[in-house]
């Protein structure tokens, strides 16, 4: 957690993951403190027709809420958002996200790149990237667009991931500003949050 800049007054949180991250997403979601404020958009690739059991495993573990946006749902502070089966999640500017059945990228729907690139384009510089386990390169020019834009990238560390294809694909196409094992991201999460509630 050496140099990560805490002084930025981020105003979101974009995760993805794929092959093993459900069991990080619900150690991150466990640890996260209940007055947490700013909005998480997670998109995981998922069994395009099985609609249930994710959100209901997820929200079984984490301390706060987390649901599956409407089409064109606002953005509210501190709720935890994650992309439906078979629909991509797009972050838009108005404060909203907007859900479609485009065609799907990396062979998914939803497509990590799709919502870490909406994402960029409407927090810019006040957003922060973070990339878990997977199997494929879905990710990687998401965590390329928040870089150019200006967020903070981190990686799940690829020697502690269960499989390092997704953040390793990150690396090869864009400079990660932290490698984290899960604790210091959870570590970094909860400092974050005493920070934002100055």
């Amino acid at each position: 957690m050496k140099d990560v800049d805490l002084n930025r007054k981020y105003k979101a949180i974009v995760i993805g993951g794929s092959a093993g991250s459900f069991q990080v997403l619900c150690k991150i979601l466990n640890k996260l403190p209940e007055d947490f404020s700013l909005p998480i958009f997670i998109c995981c690739h998922r069994l395009k027709h099985i609609r249930n059991g994710l959100i209901e495993a997820l929200s079984i573990k984490s301390i706060k809420e987390v649901k599956e946006p409407d089409h064109n749902e606002p953005i509210k502070k501190g709720k935890i958002y994650l992309a439906p089966a078979n629909y991509h999640m797009n972050i838009e500017l108005g404060n909203y996200i907007s859900l479609s059945t485009e065609e799907m990228v990396n062979n998914s729907r939803p497509a990590i790149d799709i919502t870490f690139e909406t994402c960029a384009y409407v927090y810019k510089e006040k957003l922060i990237g973070i990339l878990l386990t997977g199997a494929n390169k879905d990710g990687a020019l998401g965590m390329k667009k928040v870089k150019d834009y200006g967020g903070m990238t981190i990686i799940q560390d690829p020697e502690e991931s269960v499989i390092d294809t997704m953040p390793k694909a990150a690396m090869s196409v864009t400079k990660i500003d932290h490698v984290m094992k899960v604790e210091e991201i959870i570590k970094f999460l909860i400092e974050l949050n005493k920070v934002t509630q100055l």
